[in-house]
């Protein structure tokens, strides 16, 4: 869970030209990006949160998806980084503060920029400083 300062975003390396190995490696080498950044607080490959009955627990990675937590303040500076190295390509985000949740689909960089206002919406609306 994130607390009232900290906004989880989650998004999808989701090219359907590549295959789930290809996007799983792009996925990684993004996440050793983003662990090496300042403005994150974590990252890390994002889980399957109801898994199929009968799945072996620990195989539940989502392929090509990444979950980073980001305080409200380096919001900016994160988006402009995911805009930086994933270009003009789709990318769908689900961005979470607290327990309210929102998906945003993203088809370039100024889109992508512009889904720091949506986070800052929806921490306000919690009633949360919106930095």
């Amino acid at each position: 869970m994130t607390d009232n300062r900290t906004i989880q975003f989650t998004f999808a390396v989701d090219y359907p030209e590549l295959d789930d190995n290809r996007r799983q490696k792009i996925a990684s080498n993004l996440l050793r990006e983003l662990r090496d950044l300042d403005e994150v607080e974590k990252a890390y490959l994002s889980e399957d949160m109801h898994p199929e009955a009968g799945s072996k627990p620990g195989f539940a990675t989502l392929i090509g998806f990444v979950t980073a937590k980001v305080s409200i303040e380096n919001i900016k500076g994160f988006l402009s980084f995911l805009g930086d190295r994933l270009g003009d390509k789709p990318l769908e985000i689900s961005v979470k503060v607290g327990d309210k949740e929102v998906s945003i689909k993203a088809k370039s960089r100024q889109e992508l920029l512009e889904s720091e206002k949506i986070a800052k919406d929806l921490l306000a609306a919690m009633g949360g400083d919106n930095g």
